[in-house]
């Protein structure tokens, strides 16, 4: 059985490879996501998949890296860094081709050696404001 650290860098990446096959196979028949939001999104293993794809789409050469993981029994957390060019839509903003870099706290909670619950915390308002859809504190968005 892998561990839950080994578990949250295959579905890392797993993301940076577009392989939405092997996420798929690294979820539960249960998973469910909640983002920053607070809301949760259950559905399995195609909630993650649409989630990454998501991501992907917005930011095509997007990379997720790894830089430290925490575990605790079946959970782990994870920081990472995530990074690329906003090259789709994303949050209702049109591709603008710039770069962003983002923070982000990752929890999974394995189950049967699958990743049950995935709950994710990022600052989607620093993402909104390095692609230019909103100003930056004392700036104005751009036209």
């Amino acid at each position: 059985m892998s561990s839950p650290a080994s578990i949250h860098r295959e579905i890392a990446e797993c993301w940076n490879r577009r392989d939405f096959d092997g996420l798929r196979d690294l979820c539960h028949p249960d998973y469910a996501f909640t983002g920053g939001d607070g809301n949760e999104m259950a559905g399995g293993p195609e909630t993650a998949v649409g989630i990454a794809g998501m991501w992907a789409s917005a930011f095509p050469d997007g990379r997720l890296r790894v830089k430290r993981v925490y575990t605790q029994g079946s959970t782990a957390i994870a920081e990472m860094v995530g990074h690329g060019t906003h090259a789709g839509q994303f949050g209702g903003v049109e591709a603008t081709g710039r770069h962003v870099e983002i923070v982000i706290c990752n929890v999974i909670e394995l189950r049967d050696g699958r990743a049950y619950r995935e709950r994710q915390y990022l600052d989607t308002l620093s993402v909104l404001t390095q692609i230019g859809a909103v100003g930056a504190p004392g700036r104005t968005a751009r036209a």
